[in-house]
């Protein structure tokens, strides 16, 4: 017996997920944001599927696999940092899922407006404040 893999966008019991990917090349900043936002970023939003990037590749691989509702990129990453890519996803992809971005200190919010980000929240990061960012995102995207 072979079973059907669950559509985009759901789990195995065919139940609507929230997709969120992060971009980080520092495993720890990746860990910090999936443990900000846990399971479910708020109780009206789907529980979240994970998917973790590293690289730049990589990263334009997922997104323009589509599927995906929240990008949340470190604007710290190296050698391709968050804010870069967020111009370059939103100037190359239709229809961009809604970006947050981590930016290096607050005073780097000019830096998010220059790469077109939806949000931005700067380290250390302020777990509340990447949870609630997320679900405000990934609600604009749902509807």
């Amino acid at each position: 017996m072979t079973s059907t893999p669950a559509p985009a966008g759901h789990d195995a019991a065919g139940t609507r997920t929230l997709s969120v990917l992060v971009y980080s090349d520092d495993v720890n900043t990746r860990e910090s944001v999936k443990l900000a936002v846990g399971r479910r970023p708020a109780a009206d939003l789907p529980r979240v599927a994970w998917t973790e990037i590293a690289t730049k590749p990589a990263l334009l691989e997922a997104v323009d696999a589509g599927g995906i509702d929240v990008l949340v990129l470190d604007g710290e990453a190296a050698p391709a940092g968050g804010l870069g890519m967020c111009k370059q996803l939103k100037d190359e992809i239709y229809d961009c899922p809604p970006i947050l971005v981590l930016t290096g200190r607050p005073q780097d919010a000019w830096l998010a407006t220059w790469s077109r980000a939806d949000a931005a929240v700067p380290h250390p990061l302020d777990p509340v404040a990447v949870a609630e960012t997320v679900a405000e995102l990934a609600r604009r995207r749902l509807g």
